[in-house]
Parts: structure tokens; sequence; C-alpha cells
């Protein structure tokens, strides 16, 4: 929108990890030689962390430009994989072709993998497998990782392994129960913010790249201005910036100044909003006024939201919640003991009535205006979920201020679970659910989850639905997400049970009915059928009848419970 206005040829500020805008800062050059160092040593392990938005990435982008001439490349971008996901991906991203009737074999696809990096040390080429988001890595993955470290030949090991990731990484790495992988680390770095000149520096070279000539665009008052806001994380610059000369373009300013920085910060969420003396709309955002522009500002302004991806990994039910330093809106309600009794042979039902009234045309809405229709209080949120299991469900008592890590309260059978997952996940679990969505300020609400599909995510308040794109509800959200299921009569309060005669019993007939025995496997016991049921929903295979399990042999057997809505 504002490129021929200012002479640039492309956007000099997207958030696209693009290496044609790397700019190697003296800690970004000393990170990319860590790497380099680790392409031309023996194998193992080389670990980059930084806070969300420090150029991880981009940076990662740029040594695979550089090392295309040396090797090849598997990037990994979703981390949460099984042992054998993570083999099927590494095959697949190498080009290796293993038959499809063979690829559930752990042997097989590490044979395979075996044989393609012999070939390309024959050949002269290094083999390097990057994965990015590694703070989500299981400690299962982990360990399998560091069994393909043991694949060498007597003067070298055949594969480097990039692990790159938010500082979370470094602890994980650093617990006892990994200490074998961490002793074949060969090279770590941690990318730190830019420093003030850096900042100036990296903002000049992102508008040279794009066509800028003097003056530029963004002065140094300006910059200096955005490097106080940003505290040098590189996105949230990159964030900022493209705003702030949109809001220079709409004005029709040749330059950024710095108030309209302050004002395009408030808008990303990067400051909070001043108070004002009356709500006349600012300037440059009245000469942005009409639909197609309006509806163009909106779009903007979901992108530029900087959002947390540091959240610590929860626990199912058996977890005891957020540590009390790092309350959590939707911390782990406590579950009353429930006394042990024979296992029904079906789960539990109450009495459900249509879910409570809500608009049923939802409105399009952005992240910004719908945070402040969001729940910042638990009570609320858990009550507004659990209506849907059974409409008469009690709110809470009267005069409860808003808070963070209260109790839910839930008719009995229904569990509260809390996990984080994926979106896909959140497909195929099919029930309403919470989300826990955080901004750049640190703030969390609650988005109840309504219906979901490829495209757009509808969520539930108090006075309607509202419908955005999952591209704009990533921003804010990193995959913290709380529900309620139905637990068969006699199920322990928290965790899996153990597999006592009546559960197993129980279990038998629920795989029974759900997924009949396999002839050409009479003697599987039903820690194995279940384990297969497990594979055939996406679950992770351990052998648990876990919640997430629980949630779907319901499903799968017709338990009546609330879904998401087509």
């Amino acid at each position: 929108m504002y490129l021929h206005r200012y002479g640039l040829s492309r956007e000099p500020f997207s958030i696209a990890p693009d290496p044609r805008f790397l700019y190697l800062s003296d800690r970004h050059r000393e990170a990319l030689a860590h790497l380099l160092y680790g392409l031309q040593g023996n194998g193992g392990f080389v670990i980059l962390t930084g806070e969300v938005g420090a150029g991880k990435t981009t940076l990662c982008r740029g040594l695979l430009e550089q090392a295309e001439v040396h090797g090849r490349i598997a990037y990994i971008f979703n981390p949460r994989l099984t042992e054998l996901e993570l083999l099927q991906t590494v095959c697949d991203e190498f080009g290796l072709e293993v038959e499809s009737s063979r690829r559930g074999s752990i042997k097989v696809l590490i044979d395979a993998l075996n044989a393609f990096l012999l070939a390309e040390h024959a050949g002269g080429r290094r083999c390097v497998l990057v994965i990015d988001e590694a703070q989500n890595l299981s400690d299962g993955v982990l360990e399998q990782l560091r069994l393909l470290t043991n694949l060498e030949t007597t003067e070298r090991k055949l594969l480097l392994i990039v692990l790159v990731g938010q500082p979370e990484l470094r602890e994980m790495l650093a617990r006892p129960q990994l200490a074998a992988l961490a002793q074949r680390v060969i090279a770590r770095y941690h990318l730190e913010p830019l420093s003030a000149d850096d900042t100036r520096a990296y903002v000049r070279h992102r508008l040279r790249v794009a066509g800028a000539t003097d003056p530029l665009p963004l002065g140094d008052a300006a910059v200096a201005r955005v490097h106080a806001i940003t505290a040098g994380v590189p996105r949230r610059i990159n964030l900022l910036c493209d705003r702030g000369l949109l809001a220079a373009y709409a004005a029709d300013c040749d330059q950024v100044n710095p108030d309209q920085l302050d004002a395009a910060a408030v808008e990303v969420g990067l400051a909070a909003a001043r108070p004002k003396a009356s709500s006349a709309t600012p300037a440059w955002r009245q000469a942005a006024v009409g639909a197609a522009f309006g509806a163009a500002l909106g779009a903007v302004a979901v992108a530029m939201w900087l959002h947390g991806r540091g959240l610590p990994a929860h626990a199912p039910v058996a977890a005891a919640g957020p540590a009390p330093d790092t309350p959590s809106l939707l911390a782990q309600p406590a579950v009353p003991n429930r006394s042990s009794g024979a296992l029904e042979a079906r789960a539990s039902r109450t009495d459900l009535r249509n879910p409570p009234a809500i608009a049923a045309e939802p409105r399009r809405t952005h992240l910004p205006e719908l945070w402040p229709r969001l729940h910042d209080d638990i009570d609320g949120a858990w009550h507004q979920l659990a209506r849907h299991w059974d409409p008469a469900s009690p709110a809470p008592p009267a005069g409860n201020a808003p808070r963070v890590g209260g109790e839910c309260p839930v008719p009995a059978p229904l569990r509260c679970w809390r996990g984080n997952i994926t979106l896909a996940q959140a497909m195929a679990l099919d029930r309403p659910a919470l989300l826990l969505l955080r901004n750049a300020a640190g703030s969390e609400r609650a988005a109840l989850l309504r219906s979901l599909d490829t495209q757009d995510v509808v969520v539930e308040t108090n006075d309607g639905a509202w419908q955005l794109s999952r591209a704009e509800l990533a921003l804010a959200w990193s995959g913290d997400y709380a529900t309620l299921w139905r637990a068969p009569e006699g199920w322990p309060a928290q965790g899996a049970p153990e597999p006592n005669d009546a559960i197993v019993a129980w279990l038998e007939q629920q795989l029974d009915a759900a997924m009949p025995r396999d002839a050409s496997v009479p003697s599987a016991n039903w820690r194995d059928r279940l384990i297969r049921f497990q594979r055939a929903q996406g679950l992770k295979p351990d052998g648990l009848p876990g919640p997430m399990t629980v949630m779907q042999l319901n499903r799968a057997l017709g338990v009546h419970e609330p879904r998401l809505e087509p």
C-alpha cells in the first residue's frame, strides 16, 4: 500500500523469514559462525536458542542457503511428532522412498536412512537435520534423535542435527535424563536482541534491500523510538516499522515521526493505550477512512500482533498446574476425590439439553477488536464452557472478583482437562474448549472455541459468536487448551488409571465396540489394541487410557457430548 509512496519495490518489514533481508549483527554473525562450524565439524548437535522474534528462523534460512553448496538439508517445522513420525518425516525431507507397507517399522526407516547417509558421505556431501521450535520435542523424540547420531563411519558421524528453539530448550537439555544428548552438543549459541546501533543498521538494511533511497522514510529519531519500544527484538521491529510506515502514508508524511510510532505501538500491542481527553479519531486514521482501506488496516493490525510463545508445557489432569510464580488463567482446577466402584460398560451420561442460546450467525472480527470481549476471569470462562454440557450449570458465587488460578465448577461426572495441543488436534477432539490467548503485554484471556475448520475459527463470548482466521488466532495462541470430558463411573480423579481388572474389562469392552479385533493378530492384548486405537486417532501411542484417549473412545462410541459446530 505504501510501497510506491516511499520508492520501495517490496515490503521491507514483512515478518516472513526472507533470507534476502538477513542482517548480520555481530551477534548474528557469531551465531551463524557456530552453525557453519557445525556443518564443517564431526557431527552431533548444534543448539541455537533465542526469545520469540529474535531472528532464529531467518538465521537458519541463511544457513540453509549457504549449506546447499555443501550437502543435503532436511528441515522440520512441526516438532510435535512421535518417534515413528519423526523418522518418517526425516526420510520424507531427505527424499527417501520407503514402501508404504514398511513405513510403520522404525528399523526399516533407520536402515533406509543409514544407507542414504552412507551414500551421501561417499559422495562428499554432509547431511543436516534442522528442527525448529525444538522446545516442543518430547523426551522420547529427543532420545530418538540422539540415537540417530550413532549413525557413523569409523571417521565421523553421518548426521548433524541443529535444534532451534526458545530459551526453554536450554532448560530441557540441562535435565539429568537428557545428559547423554547434552554431551553430544558440539556448539551452542543464544541469540540476544539487537543493540541500539544494530537496530539502526537493521532498519536501514531492510529499507535499502527493499529499494529505499535517501532520505529514508525512517530517520534517526524514529529509529531511536523504534528501539526504545521494541527492545531490539527483530520481529517487534518489523511489526512496528510496518505499521509506522502505514501511518505516515495515511497522513501523507515523507517520514515516520515518533508520535506515529507511539500510536502504532498501541495498535500492534507493544504499548498500552494512553488516556485521551476525547474520543476523537487520530488524524492519521481519519485519513485512512474508506471501506477497502479500513479492511486492509484491520488485516494488517492482526498481522502486527506480537504474541508470546514461551508458555510452559502443561501436563494433563495429573499435573499440579503452573507454578505459583507463573499464574495462568486456565490453571488446572482441583477435582474432588471420587470413591472407586464398578465401571459401567459405557461412560455415564447426564441429560443434556440444548447449549446456551448464542446468535447463530457469527460476526467477522479481528483479535484487537475481540480482545475486550474475552474472559479474563476463570470462573466465567469455565462456567460458559460447562453450560455446553449442562445449560443449568450453576453460576459462580456472586461477588467473585476476576482472578487467575481458580477452580472450575462442573457437574459430575464431568472432568476438566488441560493440555498443550495443535488446532489439528483440537479439530480431532471435536468439542467446545477454552483457548488461552496471550497478548504482547503478557495479559491473558480465555476464548471459548465453538467452531473450527481449515481456514477459520469461531469463538463464543457472552454477547455473541465471532469469526476470525486461524492465522490470526495463532498470533496469540500457543496451544494452551482446556475442555471437559465425561469419565466412566468409578474412574480415578486424576491422570490415567492403574490397569486393574475392572478398568481392563471396561477398556476391552470399549475397544471391542470401537475397533473390532484384528483377525490377523488374534493374541493382541488390550494394551496393544489401545495403542492401535491411539494411532488411528492421531494420539500419542503410549498404551495409557488417559483423558484424551477416553474422549476419543467416547466420541467413537457415540457417547452424547457437545461437539464443535460444522
